[in-house]
């Protein structure tokens, strides 16, 4: 399993145009992994455990700043960012962890 180990601002969804969950951390396969194998909290709730976008940053104050501005804009923006990149929601999880 690759590591990117430098912080990042992801984005989880329930499925295609579900619920979405912004979050931030500085190992983003580790902390995907924890979502999905033992999930608690809001994402167990609403199963969210798809990883459908990311973005590396160059340091954790950076990726707090951009969870914050993430977590602020409307669905319609996050959707949009989403769809940029991976238009059809795929789970990005299996490809980043070499697991495809």
């Amino acid at each position: 399993m690759s590591r990117l180990l430098r912080p990042c601002v992801y984005i989880l969804a329930s499925k295609r145009d579900g619920t979405l969950y912004v979050g931030v951390t500085a190992d983003l396969i580790r902390r995907v992994w924890v979502h999905r194998e033992h999930p608690s909290g809001f994402c167990a709730r609403y199963r969210v455990s798809r990883l459908v976008w990311y973005e590396p940053l160059p340091d954790m104050h950076a990726a707090i700043r951009r969870e914050k501005r993430l977590k602020d804009w409307p669905r319609r923006y996050k959707v949009a960012l989403i769809e940029a990149v991976n238009p059809e929601w795929g789970d990005l999880f299996p490809g980043l962890a070499g697991l495809e």
